[in-house]
């Protein structure tokens, strides 16, 4: 997933900069992963209609991760990766600057 995860970072930012158009976005697609031409066609035309969905996907994650680090080192043998998943699902979409507050709040309350 992290291989596919940069080819999308990579066609993204490259779409919108004006430096990768879509045949070379959907061919650069298929060159890099396993995918059919009609797999990387819609991948690359949501990319196309969503700008930075790969790039705000990705801080996403590396922020969920960073928090998860964080609270994981606080808890100790008290963190369970289930009660956090449970935790992120409960609390729905939020910016993540909120939900920071909130993962902090849970962890609080573990304690």
């Amino acid at each position: 997933m992290e291989m596919h995860r940069a080819i999308c970072l990579v066609v993204d930012s490259g779409l919108h900069t004006g430096k990768v158009n879509r045949e070379e976005a959907i061919k650069y697609d298929m060159q890099h992963e396993p995918i059919s031409e009609e797999a990387a066609t819609s991948e690359i035309e949501r990319y196309m209609a969503c700008p930075a969905q790969a790039l705000s996907y990705k801080i996403g994650q590396l922020k969920i991760t960073e928090i998860r680090d964080k609270i994981k080192k606080q808890l100790g043998n008290k963190f369970s990766i289930r009660d956090f998943h449970d935790t992120i699902l409960k609390g729905g979409a939020m910016p993540l600057t909120v939900f920071e507050n909130y993962m902090d709040d849970w962890s609080a309350n573990v304690k």
